[in-house]
This record gives C-alpha cells, structure tokens and sequence, in this order.
C-alpha cells in the first residue's frame, strides 16, 4: 500500500551529484515514494539522472517514479509513471509497463476522472491543488471534501498536492489521502531532511 510522503524533484535542475543528495536526504527524512520531475534537462541528461536515481531508490527501497515519460520509465527500470491529462493512457502505460507498474494519474478536482483512472487499471489517483501553489500557481483548484468523497468511493490509494505544508498536510490525511504530494516544501528548503521529517509526521493523524 502506498502512503506517506511523495517527494516530487524540484525541475529547477540542480547537477545530478546534487539531485542524488537531495533525494537521499528526503528519503532519509521520511519520504516513501519519489518522483522524478524535470522540464528542463535533454532526454539524455534525463536518462541519466533517472538510472542513477533509480539505483539510489532501490537501495533505500523506496519506488521512483518518472512524470510523463512511459519510454523513460521502460528504459531505466523506475517503479512507474505519473500521468497528467496531456500524457499517454493509463492503457499504453500499462501495456509498456507490465502488471507491477505503479501507475499514478493526476485527477485534478474531478471524481469523473478518477473514476476513468481506476477503470483503467490506474495504481494510484491524485486531486489537487488543494492549497496555493509555489510550483503550480495556476493549477485548478479542489476542496478537500474531494478527498472524503473519493475515499468513500475507491480502494486505490490517494494522493494530495498542491501548496501543502507540514501545517496542513494532517487535515488532508485525515481527509483521506494516503500520500501527501510535495515539490517545494521538500526540495526548495534549507534542510531536506528535516522538512520532509516534519511532512512525516502528518500521517501520525488518526482518521476519524
């Protein structure tokens, strides 16, 4: 099962040495689930940094996933993909990808598109944003009675994003999420670790 904290790399490229750390050091403070984000590099600087990204994830034993790219996450060996409205079918992914693939699908504030996602063999569903967005700002926005509507109606796991802090990330938990989406918050901040320690505790929340 799926839960707790889902760092997303900042795609404000830092050098691959630097990258590697930064994901080390979420990881060490707690992150169960990492994507690989990256809008910046060439596709072969992003195989590049993805194998060794998924090295590095394997001996932790935590999961990498790549954003977008199904080919990418097919040639490095990730654990899956994440897939927005733009990018392929969860179908081709799957088919590309096999049975073990995890395979998340951004739903943004609908339950329809959930509902799709799941049909379709979908790992994992994601709703939001649900707060202000450093990295998104203009992304849509979804109420957090979303995650309560979507709890009651599906058994795959559900992930948040969209502005979430250690401040509020408890009460999207206890909504329903099971991991907690976060760009900035972890990779923009001084101490990586620390602050993806304290996103961590959010899943100490009892849900009622």
């Amino acid at each position: 099962m799926l839960h707790g904290l889902y760092a997303i790399t900042d795609s404000q490229a830092a050098p691959v040495d630097a990258l590697l750390e930064q994901v080390a050091q979420a990881i060490a403070g707690g992150a169960r689930l990492i994507q690989y984000r990256d809008k910046h590099r060439s596709a072969a600087e992003r195989k590049h940094a993805a194998t060794r990204l998924v090295s590095l994830c394997e001996q932790q034993g935590v999961p990498l996933i790549i954003n977008d790219d199904i080919e990418l996450a097919r040639e490095v060996g990730a654990a899956g993909v994440h897939l927005g409205r733009h990018d392929a079918p969860v179908g081709v992914a799957r088919k590309r990808l096999g049975a073990e693939a995890i395979i998340g699908v951004s739903c943004y504030n609908q339950l329809e598109n959930a509902v799709e996602a799941a049909r379709k063999g979908a790992s994992y569903i994601a709703f939001g944003r649900f707060f202000p967005s450093h990295s998104k700002p203009d992304a849509v926005a979804a109420d957090i009675s979303l995650l309560k509507q979507a709890r009651a109606q599906f058994d795959l796991p559900i992930a948040a994003i969209g502005g979430i802090t250690p401040e509020n990330g408890g009460q999207l938990v206890e909504a329903g999420a099971d991991l907690l989406a976060v760009i900035h918050g972890v990779f923009g901040q001084a101490d990586i670790q620390a602050a993806a320690r304290q996103y961590a505790k959010c899943f100490s929340v009892n849900r009622g």
